[in-house]
């Protein structure tokens, strides 16, 4: 099979392939629920899921702090969920757990009505919530305030990404979490910490609505708390540990130090097949290995058993034997040899010379951890949360993507090309004059705390510069130069370069369509794909996104959320509105793309493009995340589609075939080879 059949399977494939009921599989995972509620059973629920409600809406009306009414509404939410999807009941015990949730929720409501909010000031082991500005949700997360914190003075947070857990709903993890001995925590040494037990929307490794909650949860743990933000440090172990890994490579400067057992490393960026656009996108979230340079300005523990038997990711090549999950560690410890960062110290506790990192390997240990190295951990994070997070002078820094851009005082604000390494080497002086800066693959460069600089050295050319709070560098031809203002026209720069599932990390609204379509295949398969996405994300990621009807959307709308428009220029307004703006010419013939003329009747475009309503913004043509629904709750969530697509209609099915796909170059161009695929 050539490499374009082989690309042609896979796609097709992918967006063929409606999940079905997650299946038990060997080590753990997902597996079928095991039992179904009684209709007795489910009329209980919904009585004090309905009493509930009606006290949230009697709060709300009286102008409850937002705060305390999260703390009630995931109560309520928690039983909403399992009546609407009653397969997550999984044992006899879990329909007795939503029930006791229930009365829980019922009775903190009761203490509010009258004034009272005890948990707030509680120590020890408790459950907040706070509202979603992703998609408007209510989420839950756990907390365990320490009986040394008075709310005084800032204290350190510890932030823990739990393991998978297929039967983790809402009522679970509330109903587990006040208890110690049933606590999803690994334990650590007492710093006088406050400890957050992120929820992550279940099982999903903290990628897309995941790793929005982790940043989410924190700052609601800030505004009610506290929290010393240079003492924060995240720590995860198995799922929690892909996680970890994913978060602390993609934002190195969020943390003042990981601790990170286990965790999957996946393969398919490695691997041959994919057509060429999901290729490139591979290198943002399947190729941990390749970030491993941004361990530079973050100390990270990384550990596991040295007899761990898991799935280390994508399962490896025949005939080729891993370690486990302890693979994560070993292989980002081999990359980082490779940028320059040998090894030294015990075999089972390494540091890599050069970085804040350490690498150790429990003894005669599975999928764990042993006391010796929990407390070479503890220790670890004791340290450096003493020292407590402050912004270095040498700042190294790799991305893929302008999504992912940061690391302290240092922001990738253009890349030369989307999808290739691009990274920085910056030094600075001790009294922030001079300095040094070596690129690679970028076209624009931002440095902030630059109040004194006067010099600054650049890839070899000497740049003479005001003070200023920030500096703006832009590449010319070979020559760097200072940027006055920002760049004219279309780039692709942070929040704003694609790939169509980007929209869905910032607050989105999705628009049905209420006109008359110019064709019904089309606009029922438009419609489908809508309902699709709005059941998946609500099953997987525990929330109903925004939605509101074309004829209700506000110009305000477009100034707050990336949008997502559904139907043609007939049945939508605002499609239509933004007809000849958009890199689409669509009629009621045919549709044009990518230099390719497809019949109306039977197709319609998904693409991801800057809003011509609101350029800050994203605007995006039926389409919600591209991942395939069992990855919702996989270790990796892989885009299908890049950029934009040509989809053509696939009667009575809610995804359709693709029959065009590819990535806009960095001016949002259908210029060069893009590596669009085409069914022919």
């Amino acid at each position: 099979m050539n490499r374009l059949a082989i690309a042609i399977f896979l796609i097709a494939a992918a967006w063929r392939s409606e999940a079905q009921p997650p299946q038990q599989k060997k080590g753990g995972g997902f597996q079928v629920p095991s039992i179904q509620p009684k209709p007795e059973e489910l009329r209980h629920i919904q009585a004090k899921v309905d009493q509930l409600d009606a006290l949230i809406r009697a709060l709300r009306a009286g102008r409850l702090e937002e705060d305390l009414l999260a703390d009630i509404d995931v109560y309520a939410k928690s039983g909403r969920w399992l009546l609407e999807f009653p397969q997550t009941f999984f044992t006899q015990e879990g329909i007795d757990q939503a029930l006791a949730v229930l009365d829980q929720g019922l009775e903190r409501a009761r203490l509010l009505q009258s004034g009272q909010s005890p948990w707030v000031a509680q120590q020890g082991r408790k459950i907040h919530g706070y509202y979603s500005a992703l998609d408007g949700s209510v989420q839950p997360y756990g907390l365990t305030v320490p009986a040394s914190y008075d709310g005084t003075r800032p204290v350190r947070l510890y932030v823990w990404l739990h393991g998978r857990d297929q039967r983790l709903s809402e009522a679970n993890f509330i109903f587990r979490f006040p208890t110690p001995s049933r606590s999803l925590t690994y334990s650590t040494a007492d710093a006088g910490q406050i400890t957050l037990d992120a929820y992550g929307r279940w099982n999903n490794a903290n990628h897309w609505a995941g790793e929005v909650d982790v940043f989410e949860a924190i700052a609601a743990v800030r505004k009610r708390y506290k929290i010393d933000p240079a003492r924060i440090v995240l720590r995860g172990f198995s799922l929690g540990g892909a996680g970890a890994w994913h978060i602390a490579l993609h934002h190195p400067d969020r943390f003042v130090a990981a601790d990170i057992g286990a965790g999957t490393y996946p393969r398919r960026s490695q691997m041959p097949g994919y057509p060429p656009y999901q290729q490139a996108t591979l290198r943002i979230w399947e190729n941990i290995i390749d970030w491993s340079l941004n361990a530079f300005n973050i100390p990270i523990a990384a550990h596991d058993g040295d007899s761990d038997t898991g799935v280390a990711g994508i399962p490896p090549e025949p005939g080729k034997q891993t370690r486990g999950q302890l693979e994560s560690s070993l292989q980002v410890r081999a990359q980082l040899e490779k940028e320059g960062f040998p090894p030294e110290g015990e075999p089972n506790f390494l540091r890599a010379k050069g970085t804040p990192s350490i690498f150790l390997i429990s003894a005669n240990t599975g999928h764990n951890v042993s006391p010796l190295v929990r407390e070479q951990v503890d220790a670890f994070l004791k340290e450096w949360g003493d020292r407590g997070q402050t912004s270095p002078d040498h700042v190294r820094f790799l991305t893929y993507t302008t999504r992912y851009n940061q690391s302290y005082w240092v922001s990738l604000d253009g890349l030369e090309k989307h999808y290739e390494r691009a990274e920085v080497d910056a030094i600075r002086d001790r009294d922030g004059r001079r300095y040094q800066v070596a690129t690679r693959n970028l076209a624009r460069l931002t440095l902030r705390e630059t109040r004194h600089a006067a010099v600054i050295r650049i890839d070899g050319q000497n740049l003479r510069v005001k003070p200023a709070p920030e500096i703006q560098l832009e590449k010319a031809g070979a020559a760097w130069r200072v940027a006055a203002r920002k760049p004219s026209g279309l780039r692709k720069t942070h929040g704003l370069q694609g790939p169509i599932d980007d929209a869905f990390l910032d607050p989105f609204l999705l628009v049905r369509p209420t006109g008359t379509p110019w064709n019904e295949a089309a606009h029922q398969q438009a419609l489908r794909i809508l309902a699709r996405f709005d059941r998946v994300y609500a099953r997987w990621y525990r929330a109903h996104p925004r939605m509101k009807d074309d004829k209700d959307v506000t110009e305000a709308d477009f100034a707050q959320y990336n949008v997502a428009l559904f139907g043609d220029p007939g049945s939508n307004r605002w499609i239509a509105r933004l007809g000849g703006k958009l890199p689409v010419r669509w009629t009621r013939e045919s549709v044009s793309l990518g230099g390719r003329d497809f019949p109306s009747a039977e197709h319609l475009p998904a693409l991801i493009y800057p809003n011509p309503l609101r350029p800050s913004r994203y605007v995006v043509l039926n389409s919600g995340l591209t991942i395939d629904e069992r990855e919702y709750q996989a270790d990796y969530s892989m885009p299908r589609l890049g950029d934009f697509a040509v989809l053509k209609v696939k009667e009575g099915a809610d995804v359709p075939d693709v029959a065009l796909a590819g990535l806009f170059d960095e001016s949002w161009q259908l210029l060069g080879d893009l590596g669009v695929f085409a069914r022919d």
